[in-house]
């Protein structure tokens, strides 16, 4: 079948269903991964969102049940510059394309994906559709026209879990580690775990005075879709936390959300940050990282003496890490959890769990 990508600007173009034959509408955003299109389909950061991906073949190794981040793909649709119907990789489960058809997701082949990543770099993310038909309709463009902004939308408690739940083996030699899930990616929790905590996973409308009450050793703000501003209620739990000087790390979104609880502002990326090739400076010790990113807001302001500011993004000198002077509080922006990806910044969970030790150890 025939299909038709649609820009908000008027652009159209033209290619081939590989997905469900059915329409989505969404911010269209680009990715520069080399792999891992599975786990970008199914991380919840994407909520919303339409994957133009850079890397122009797409499909060649398959779908493993292993590596899905959540139970399903969490995007609205992808873009592909070519898509491989015969993968070839022993773990290989199913095709991308069946995959995208069980979950009624649709696909677009044949996109000049180069064209369209430069126009989204020089004008901004925006809104597009994918619409599989036989010809074009005027009507596909009003539709895009009219699809809400990503700037003021809450989205963490649409992908949010529906109750706690426990993840991993539970010691009680561990720390108790209670999770606000705005979107968490499996692998964080897996990393948590392996880190040496009892993890236990809360919906993000969790009053923190009800955590509190449980005498948890560290809380952790997860990754998650959207504008970090209209999330009062996770805000106001991190004042929470940080008022009890309770360990605190928070990832990505987490990471948005403890700097406005400290006083910053966020603003929207002209285009986001979305690969596995971003460098990151640690102005602690000087050293370059390599990291992936996935994220289209960010925290503003300079570093003080109360606020340092730990990681800087060199791409365009961004704050993508930050503590706070006298707390036990971490954050970054980027994703050290991130798999397929780089782990230069895996470090950080056992980082937390340092400062966990430490803290309690002192207290």
């Amino acid at each position: 079948m025939k299909a038709f990508l649609v820009l908000a600007n008027g652009m159209v173009m033209e290619g081939r269903s590989f997905g469900a034959e059915t329409k989505a509408i969404g911010e269209v955003v680009f990715n520069t991964s080399m792999a891992g299109y599975q786990e970008i389909l199914t991380d919840p950061s994407y909520k919303g969102q339409i994957i133009n991906l850079t890397y122009p073949m797409v499909g060649n190794y398959g779908i493993n049940p292993d590596d899905m981040e959540s139970d399903k793909i969490q995007a609205s649709g992808l873009i592909a510059k070519e898509y491989v119907k015969n993968p070839s990789n022993f773990q290989s489960r199913e095709t991308l394309s069946q995959f995208l058809i069980r979950f009624g997701i649709p696909g677009i082949e044949g996109i000049d994906t180069r064209k369209l990543t430069r126009l989204i770099r020089n004008t901004g993310a925006m809104s597009c559709g994918i619409f599989v038909s036989e010809s074009y309709q005027p009507s596909f463009l009003e539709e895009v026209k009219n699809a809400p902004s990503m700037e003021g939308l809450d989205l963490a408690k649409v992908v949010t879990c529906e109750k706690p739940y426990l993840y991993g083996a539970h010691s009680p030699s561990k720390f108790k580690l209670a999770v606000y899930d705005f979107g968490v990616k499996r692998n964080i929790l897996k990393l948590l775990d392996q880190a040496g905590f009892n993890v236990h996973v809360f919906p993000a409308l969790t009053p923190a005075d009800d955590l509190l009450k449980e005498n948890f050793d560290a809380y952790f703000l997860s990754n998650g879709p959207g504008d970090p501003e209209p999330l009062d209620y996770a805000i106001n739990a991190a004042k929470s936390i940080m008022g009890a000087k309770k360990p605190l790390f928070g990832i990505c979104l987490g990471h948005q959300i403890i700097g406005l609880a400290l006083g910053k502002k966020t603003a929207k990326l002209k285009f986001g940050h979305r690969g596995g090739n971003h460098p990151v400076k640690n102005t602690e010790t000087g050293k370059i990282e390599i990291t992936s990113q996935n994220h289209g807001f960010h925290v503003l302001g300079e570093s003080t003496s109360d606020l340092p500011i730990t990681r800087i993004n060199l791409f365009d000198n961004t704050v993508a890490g930050l503590k706070k002077t006298g707390l036990p509080v971490m954050a970054v922006q980027y994703h050290p959890e991130a798999c397929p990806g780089p782990h230069d910044s895996a470090y950080h969970f056992n980082e937390f769990y340092t400062m966990v030790d430490s803290f309690l150890s002192v207290k």
